[in-house]
Parts: C-alpha cells; structure tokens; sequence
C-alpha cells in the first residue's frame, strides 16, 4: 500500500496511536476514538492498531488484538498478515502460538475473498524452521506456495525465508537448488544463502559462493560477517585480512557484528595482538564482543588477561551470559586456578543468574582434571543435574592420561564406548595411559577391543597456509609434490635437536605405524610435516602458523618448542583443544594443557 494513495497516512489519531500510545490504558481510549471516528473499518488504520496493541507484551495484549480482530467485517489479507506476524514476531517465545498463527491462516484459505500472498508466508516460514515440531508444516507450506504464488513474480523475501527453513533442517541440497532457480537474486537472497551456510559451519561453500556473488552484486556488512565467520573457521587468515580491508577501503562499517567475527578470525588464526586492537576500536562493545576477547585469551594461554577484561565487562555494566561463563572458567582452567574457577561456577547462578549447563558442568570437570583433583571431578560428574555427554567422559579421560590414573580412565572410557562407540581416539587415549604405565596387557586389549568393533584411528592432519595457499599433511604423508625436500630438512631438524639432547618419547606413537621405529614414526607427525615444509618456503623469520585436527601429543609438544628456539622462529599451534604460541624454546601453555 503505497503512501501517496493513503489517505490515512497523516491521520490525527494514527499519529497520536504511534507517538503516545505507550500503556493499554491510552490505547483503549484511542481505540474508542477508532470507533467513534470510522477508523476501525478501513484496513490500513485497523492493522496498524493491532501491529501496535500486540508490540505491547504485557499479558493481555494478544486477547485483546485478538478480540478487536475477530470483531472486524471481512478482514483483508493485509489485516490477516499483519496479526500472523506480530503474533510471531512478539508472542511466540519457545513457539508456544505457533498453532494460533497457523490457526489464522487455514481461516485465510476457508475465506473466498482472501487469497494468501508474499506477505504471508515468511513469518510462518521462521516459526516452522525454529521449531522441530512444526518442520512437516514447513514443507506443506511450500508446497502453497507454488500453488498461490506466481514462481516468476513473488517476492524474493518469501525465497530467502524458504532457503532459511531448509537450512535449518541441514537440507542444503535444496537450499541450493532453490537459489539456482532465481534468475537475478538480490542481495538480501545471497547473504541469505551465505548466512546458511554459515550457520551450519559450511565454510568453504561459504567461500565459493562469495566468490561467485561478487561478480553479480556488492557485498554489504552482512555478507561479510558470514564471509569473515567463514575465514574464522578454516584459519584462513589471507582470506580474512582482505576482508577486513576491503570494508576499511570501502567505507563498509565495522559494526559489533562485524567487530566480533574479525576478533574471532585473528584469535583463531593465532594473531591474539590484532584481534585486541579490533576489539579495543569498537566504540560500542556488547556482550558478544566481551565474550570473543576473553575466549582469545583463555585459548592463548592468558587466563589472568581474559578475568582482568571480564571484571573490565562488568564496571561496563554489560550481564554476563551463558558463554561468559564458559569462557571465563576455562580461562581460570587453562592456567590452573582451579579455586578461582570453582567459585565463578559455584556462584553463576545467585551472582549473575544463570543456570548451570551441561557445558559449564564441562568446564568445571576440565579446570578440576587438569589440576589433578579426578576423584573430585568424578563426583560432579555423578551428581550433576543432568547426563554427562561425551566431551565431559573424554575431558575426564584426557586428564587421567595426564596424571595416570588407570581406574577412572577405565570407568571414563565405558562411559564413552556407549556414547561414541566409533570414536578412535577415545581408545587411544586410554592406550597411552597403560602404555606410560607399562600395562601391555592394557594396550593389547584396547588394540583387541578396537578391532572387534572396526575402529581405524583417525589420521591426525595439519593444515597451513603460505602466500595464500592452503597445505594439508597426514601423518607419514608422501603427497606433497615437495615430499623429498621435507623429508630432507626433517633429517636436518633431527640432527639439530639431537645436539641439544632432544630424546623421543615414543610411546605415543604405538598407534601410528606399529611395525615402524617409534622414533620415526614421531618424526612424520602431520604438524612436523607442516613445520618442515614452513621453514623452506616461507620468510625467514615470519611466524609459522599451523591448524591441527588432534590435540598436539607430548613429544610433539617439545619438539616445537626446540625448534622454536632453534631456528628463531615463532610457531603458533592451534589443536583440538586450544592455542599453543612457541617462541624462544618454551610455550604459552607452560606446558599446561
């Protein structure tokens, strides 16, 4: 409804309904003026009435929209869209009218003057796709859609809220299958498609398809959030730093959305300084930002630096949430203030209000197994609320390889071969434990166990990128066309860390190559690979940064700082668990981790 042909655009009392109307008591009175005046029975006036009525969330609000609705003479389609979606938008908390609005739209189909339209259908799509009881509705939905709707003519919002739904039911297929079908999507259709993948962790895609858009329209702050995300994930710091200078050079603002994903790319990518000045720019910081910073911190190894920003948080008067929480006690539990991070646990809820998930029950079993206090750590996991998952069994398993206490380790991995009877690495874990305890008989019956269920262990793998290329290795990996060269300089790290009395701890490879030197078999680990093949490409000098897909075993662990000592060279880790900043023979963990 256009603007110029509204002759209620300027009205009185709309004025007075969208500037003072701010309790139910003003909007009754301005409701009896609708009445008195004829407003009531023009559409245009009517929906703006109960737009505003239900913005109000004050518990008798939807009754009462909802009596003045059902009073009204054949309503239009307009006035049925307008209660679809304020009801929606402002009455449906955990999905609880979902079924009063669909409850309005089968009276639209029972109503042979009203025809749905472009306008009715996005609001339920979202209902349907955050709610997986009503996802079957989704697809019926869709299937209206093609049968009210002109495919050539309807709006491309109705597209996106399509490709939104099916997105969140993991359908990419046809997510992608709907967007080909739009001859000239807009922009609001790509970010859309890219939020998609975004959200689902589809990275790479994610890249690709910002290619592709960039040929057809101009990238806007949200694109690049989901771009940035993307960059985030992979470790992709080439991609990402353009990113971020292309919206400098471009004037794209850096708001709190973008601000938060470019501090998670630099934190993820191991450039901790970079990240602190994006965040200390921001000139208004929400939670969000709070939460990305501290967790650069807490994953770097720099625990008193991430509680000294929380309490910054709180002077802000910014509520701490959820994730807070969980970042501010693994930061207490990566630099071993075990005290301090029982007390944030033990007080989240009368102090901030918040109630203990199962990931922070995960943060406090991970503070108690490192510092060595298993016994501890095994009672919360027998009186906690709800189920221990598998990541608080294999945190508890992780720490007793640690601190070699077989016991819990066994009673750990039962837990575990339940929850996640195909996942190598518990087993391994487990392996290791009776292997530094001299218990054979331990590891034969893993090995036996193992086999019995045709369990392979995961490769480990090693990824870095040099010049904006990405390099992948495998453990032992031959693949690489520089194979012969690596191999080569690995014989020349060996002979140098020999001289400075490096001994292999070899037990940690008996699920490599079995039937190999256990010497040998440390030496082609995937992040040895990648460190040897860093140091004959790139600069002399410049950091060497590696992503590695397993946590970084303990020969590995002083291998790198060897070499870091040895070839001046900074090498920044980031494994399964958290960040590990070599530099001058020692590591940011403090051997902690």
């Amino acid at each position: 409804m256009k603007n110029s042909s509204n002759p209620f655009i300027k009205h009185p009392i709309l004025q007075i309904l969208q500037t003072k109307c701010k309790s139910l008591n003003t909007l009754h009175q301005t409701h009896t003026q609708f009445i008195t005046t004829g407003l009531i029975l023009h559409t245009y006036p009517l929906s703006k009435l109960l737009s505003t009525i239900l913005s109000s969330t004050t518990p008798t609000s939807l009754s009462y929209a909802l009596t003045i609705f059902n009073q009204a003479h054949n309503p239009t389609i307009f006035i049925f869209n307008t209660i679809i979606s304020s009801i929606l938008i402002h009455h449906n908390h955990h999905g609880q009218n979902t079924h009063l609005a669909f409850s309005l739209y089968n009276q639209i189909l029972c109503v042979k003057s009203t025809k749905p339209n472009s306008y009715t259908y996005p609001s339920l799509f979202k209902a349907c796709g955050s709610n997986p009881i009503w996802v079957k509705h989704g697809r019926a939905l869709h299937v209206h859609v093609l049968k009210f709707l002109d495919l050539d003519q309807h709006d491309q919002f109705v597209q996106a809220s399509l490709i939104s739904f099916y997105s969140k039911g993991g359908n990419f297929g046809v997510c992608r299958y709907l967007f080909d079908q739009i001859s000239q999507p807009d922009l609001g259709l790509w970010n859309c498609m890219l939020s998609a993948y975004n959200d689902c962790g589809l990275s790479m895609e994610v890249l690709c398809l910002f290619s592709d858009m960039q040929l057809k329209v101009k990238a806007n702050e949200v694109s690049f959030v989901a771009l940035i995300n993307a960059c985030a994930d992979l470790g992709a710091f080439s991609q990402g730093i353009w990113a971020h200078l292309y919206m400098v050079k471009n004037n794209l603002k850096v708001n709190k959305f973008v601000g938060t994903s470019l501090i998670d790319l630099y934190v993820n990518c191991g450039f901790l300084e970079y990240a602190r000045q994006v965040f200390d720019k921001m000139p208004k910081k929400d939670v969000f930002c709070y939460n990305a910073m501290i967790r650069g911190f807490a994953t770097h190894g720099y625990g008193r630096k991430a509680l000294d920003l929380f309490e910054n948080m709180m002077l802000e008067g910014l509520t701490p949430d959820d994730v807070t929480m969980v970042v501010v006690i693994s930061a207490c539990s990566h630099v071993g203030m075990v005290d301090k991070g029982r007390e944030f646990f033990y007080s989240m809820r009368e102090r901030y209000g918040i109630k203990p998930k199962v990931e922070h029950y995960g943060c406090l079993v991970d503070l108690l197994g490192r510092a060595g206090r298993l016994s501890e750590a095994m009672e919360v996991l027998h009186t906690m609320p709800m189920k221990p998952n598998a990541v608080l069994w294999r945190s508890l398993l992780g720490a007793t390889r640690t601190h070699g206490n077989v016991d819990i380790a066994e009673v750990a991995l039962d837990h575990l071969v339940e929850l996640e009877p195909e996942t190598s690495g518990n087993y391994v874990l487990l392996s290791n434990i009776y292997a530094r305890l001299n218990k054979w008989e331990g590891v034969k019956r893993v090995r036996r166990l193992m086999k019995d269920h045709g369990i392979d262990k995961m490769p480990g793998t090693s990824i870095l990128e040099i010049d904006g290329v990405f390099h992948e290795f495998l453990t032992a990996d031959k693949t690489h066309p520089q194979s012969q060269e690596i191999y080569l300089k690995i014989d020349e790290i060996n002979r140098k860390l020999h001289k400075y009395g490096h001994k292999a701890r070899t037990i940690e490879v008996l699920f490599d190559l079995e039937d190999e030197d256990g010497e040998d078999a440390l030496s082609y680990h995937s992040e040895r690979l990648a460190i040897a093949f860093a140091l004959i490409e790139s600069e002399s000098g410049s950091p060497i940064r590696i992503i590695k897909n397993l946590r970084v075993c303990v020969d590995c662990h002083d291998y790198t700082k060897l070499v870091s000592l040895i070839y001046r060279r900074d090498i920044i880790v980031r494994d399964r668990n958290r960040f590990h900043c070599f530099r001058d023979g020692s590591c940011s963990c403090l051997d902690y981790w």
